[in-house]
């Protein structure tokens, strides 16, 4: 783990797969956290779905590769993708950049936003990482 201090943004809400959303209007930004990436080392392919794909919760919507790992991106949310972030595609290491920003991965329309409150807040999140409860 690098010494650089990891960003827990409190504007979202947190999978223990260490994936984001924060939620605009009715749509829901999708991404992995600074932690995540910060563990995966120097991102250089990511790969999401079509728009228009519908996802489940829990279950797998793409894939990050870095220099040490490929690793699934998990959807915290079921719902429909409505956007996702071509500008990965040409530049996968803007997760690295700003995983929290301009490194979103998709934008979906959630089926059940109530299913929003079954996932971390942020505070929650750290404490479990810092506590080595979730890896």
């Amino acid at each position: 783990m690098s010494d650089k201090k990891i960003n827990y943004a409190a504007d979202r809400k947190y999978s223990e797969s260490h994936e984001w959303v924060k939620m605009e209007g009715d749509l829901a930004v999708i991404g992995i956290s600074d932690y995540a990436q910060d563990q995966l080392g120097d991102v250089v392919f990511v790969e999401l779905p079509e728009v228009g794909t519908t996802l489940e919760a829990g279950k797998a919507f793409g894939v990050v590769e870095s220099v040490k790992a490929a690793s699934d991106v998990f959807a915290p949310l079921s719902g429909k993708v409505e956007a996702v972030n071509e500008e990965l595609k040409n530049v996968p290491e803007t997760v690295n950049k700003d995983p929290l920003g301009s490194g979103w991965f998709i934008k979906i329309r959630p089926s059940n936003p109530a299913d929003l409150n079954k996932l971390l807040d942020a505070a929650t999140y750290q404490k479990k990482i810092e506590a080595g409860e979730i890896k």
